[in-house]
Order: C-alpha cells, then sequence, then structure tokens
C-alpha cells in the first residue's frame, strides 16, 4: 500500500497572497482545449477543493436515480455491504486522475481499472454518457450556487474537455463535441429517465447511510434533511425520499453561500490539497490505485 504524491505541475502563481491570481493567470495564459488538466487541477486543488468534491458526491448520487444504473448497482450488493469502501474507491481514482493527470502512471492504471469493472455489467452506453455529464454540469452548477467566486468560461470549457478526454479512453460512445449540447443531453436525459424504482431507493438509501456514517448519531436525522435539500423534486421523487424540511433546506444552502463569501476574503491556499494523500477510512495506512474497486470475489 502506498501513497503516490506526485502531481501536475503548473506555473502558476501558487505563492501570491492575491485571491484572484490564479484566476488571473488561467484566463491569460492558458487555454482549456490543451491545458485543460492544469485548469481543472487548480481549480480542484486550490481554489474549490472541499466544493468539489462534494459536487462530484452529488454528481455520482445522481446517477443513481436512474433505474438502470440502481438495478446493476442493487445486483452486485456492493453499496448495502460495502458503502464506505465503494465511496473511498470511486473518489480515489476520480481525485487521483484529476491531480496526477490522465497520462500519468495513476491516470492510466485508473482507467483501466474502471474499463475493467465496468466491463463486468451490462451497462448501456447512454447511461455511461450520463454519468460522464454529471462530472461536467454539477461542479459548474454548484460553484456557480455556492463558489467564491464565478467560473470562468475557460474553466468550464477545460472541465468539459477533461472529463471528455477521459469518456474517450473508456470508451464512450457518441460523446458531444459541445458544452451545450452535451448539458441538453444531460437535462433531457434526468427528465426521462428519473423514475422510481425499488433499486433506486436501496441504493440511494446506502448511499445516504454512507454520508451519515461520518456523523454522531444525534446529528443524523438533521443530516439527512440537508442531504435531501440538495436533491431537487425529480431525483427525490426517483429515489422515494420525502421532502425536506424548508428550514433545514433553506439554511443548508444559506450556510454555503455564506461561505462563500466568507472564503472570498480569506488568503487563498498555497499549497494544493491532495485528496490521494489524505488517509481514508477505508485505506488509512495508503494504498495502490492497481487495487481500487471491487475484485471479482466481491462481485
Amino acid at each position: 500500500m502506498r501513497l503516490m504524491t506526485e502531481h501536475i505541475q503548473t506555473q502558476a502563481p501558487v505563492e501570491s497572497r492575491d485571491r484572484f491570481a490564479i484566476a488571473r493567470y488561467v484566463e491569460n495564459e492558458l487555454d482549456p482545449t490543451t491545458d485543460y488538466e492544469e485548469i481543472v487541477f487548480l481549480v480542484g486543488s486550490y481554489e474549490y477543493p472541499w466544493l468539489l468534491r462534494k459536487s462530484l458526491e452529488f454528481a455520482l448520487f445522481r446517477t443513481y436515480g436512474v433505474p438502470h444504473t440502481s438495478r446493476i448497482l442493487k445486483a452486485t450488493g456492493q453499496f448495502e455491504r460495502h458503502g464506505q469502501k465503494r465511496y473511498d474507491d470511486t473518489t480515489l481514482l476520480l481525485a487521483g486522475i484529476a491531480e496526477k493527470g490522465i497520462d500519468s502512471e495513476y491516470g492510466k492504471a485508473a482507467i483501466a481499472g474502471m474499463n475493467r469493472f465496468h466491463g463486468r455489467y451490462n451497462i448501456q452506453n447512454r447511461d455511461m454518457l450520463y454519468v460522464l455529464s454529471t462530472f461536467v454540469f454539477e461542479p459548474i452548477r454548484w460553484h456557480q450556487r455556492f463558489g467564491w467566486r464565478t467560473p470562468t468560461e475557460k474553466e468550464k470549457l477545460a472541465n468539459f474537455t477533461f472529463w471528455r478526454e477521459i469518456g474517450l479512453r473508456m470508451g464512450i460512445q457518441d460523446i458531444p463535441e459541445t458544452m451545450a449540447d452535451f448539458e441538453a443531453f444531460n437535462i433531457a436525459h434526468e427528465a426521462e429517465h428519473f423514475v422510481y424504482d425499488e433499486a433506486n431507493h436501496v441504493i440511494g438509501e446506502a448511499t445516504v447511510n454512507v454520508f451519515l456514517d461520518w456523523y454522531p448519531a444525534f446529528v443524523r436525522p438533521l443530516a439527512r434533511q440537508v442531504i435531501y435539500s440538495f436533491l431537487n423534486d425529480r431525483l427525490l421523487k426517483a429515489f422515494g425520499f420525502p421532502k425536506p424540511n424548508k428550514v433545514v433546506g433553506w439554511a443548508a444552502k444559506s450556510g454555503l453561500w455564506l461561505m462563500g463569501r466568507v472564503m472570498r476574503w480569506l488568503p487563498p491556499r498555497r499549497a494544493p490539497f491532495l485528496y490521494t494523500d489524505i488517509p481514508t477510512r477505508t485505506y488509512p495506512q495508503g494504498f495502490d490505485v492497481t487495487e481500487l474497486g471491487p475484485t471479482q470475489a466481491e462481485d
């Protein structure tokens, strides 16, 4: 088990005390169609590390509202038996690619691993395409709503290009070539496929329980309401979840918005936040990227 501490190199002024130095560097020096990995790294490891992580958690959560996806996941039993491991594996696979690069040793191993264990199941291309779209657009939506600054057009395009490149390496077909077309697909897919199914509820509940397990027992009823508040009505119905308490929902969203306003005036991060260097519940002593994901024996 080991940690790999290398990360994408950048010439950005990360030592600057100017809160907007990185944003100006991206705007003036980088091209989102060729420098997308550096831009994604700067945004995720310096500008919005916590918010990006949360947005991706809920991006993946949304995909479980599609019955074809949730039925496959329910059949494996992974979420009920190994929910925290599933969460840690997915986060480490995706975060590591963003931190170290798509074509790094880590990135190649992570993509090969995802292709290997996704290949065991009858996953439709449109479902893989939808999952990919959530990784593009949920972070953008969260940053627009709760970030300490609005993401720039270059940052949005870089995020799209980054995930599109990963999708191509995973063999996903018919990935739209423009952000507008991909977002239209994302919206239409949710409108058509977010419908209630028992499997949605089972996987949704297992996911909520992973989140709740991070908190003391007395906080969990309130935390559950907070989680529900970040799911829209269509998704709540698809999971069979009740609508959240309106006051709790307002407080949770207002708190995130306020955090963004406060962060705007705090000193910028001067060292990257690397999720792959942080001990997780599943791997407190570190991990090897080639061992992430379910084994055939676990399926």
